[in-house]
């Protein structure tokens, strides 16, 4: 049986760090999925079509990823592709406490779940999507943090 897990986020867009933590994920899982949360709330830069097509541009030549977008629960997706175990990525100290919070929030949902935790290389560490979207927005060069091959994509989207 294949050993399956879901990663998920907003994703909003994509990041060289996110994209370490998938591939760090495939030497452990045979699957990954990448839950791509709609987050309507957090007014997201990017639709959830683009985001799902950045993140399937992005991850095109790793084998073992899906990307399927949800809008509910981790547990209850998890669940839906029968899924025990949920991949979280941990830049920094202030990522861990936030973390932990949720893996404990998502095992009170469902004691069958477990959070599995990797950390970026380290040149990867300081990488996010709000770094990313402020680049962006401000016309900043954020091509060294973006996966090569989905720059022209991005560009596109904005």
């Amino acid at each position: 049986m294949a050993k399956r897990a879901i990663y998920s986020g907003t994703f909003d867009p994509i990041t060289n760090g996110h994209i370490d933590i998938i591939k760090r994920a495939l030497n452990v899982f045979d699957e990954v999925i990448i839950g791509v949360a709609s987050s309507n709330t957090k007014k997201p830069m990017f639709t959830l079509e683009q985001r799902v097509q950045l993140i399937k541009s992005a991850t095109k030549d790793l084998k073992g990823v899906d990307v399927k977008p949800f809008d509910t629960l981790l547990v209850k997706f998890a669940k839906q592709n029968n899924i025990l175990s949920i991949v979280r990525g941990l830049r920094a100290v202030s990522d861990f406490e936030f973390e932990l919070q949720m893996g404990y929030a998502n095992n009170s949902l469902d004691d069958s779940i477990d959070t599995i935790y990797f950390m970026p290389s380290l040149q990867n560490a300081f990488v996010s999507s709000s770094i990313v979207r402020e680049l962006i927005r401000f016309d900043g060069n954020y091509n060294h943090l973006i996966p090569t091959n989905i720059k022209e994509e991005i560009k596109q989207c904005i």
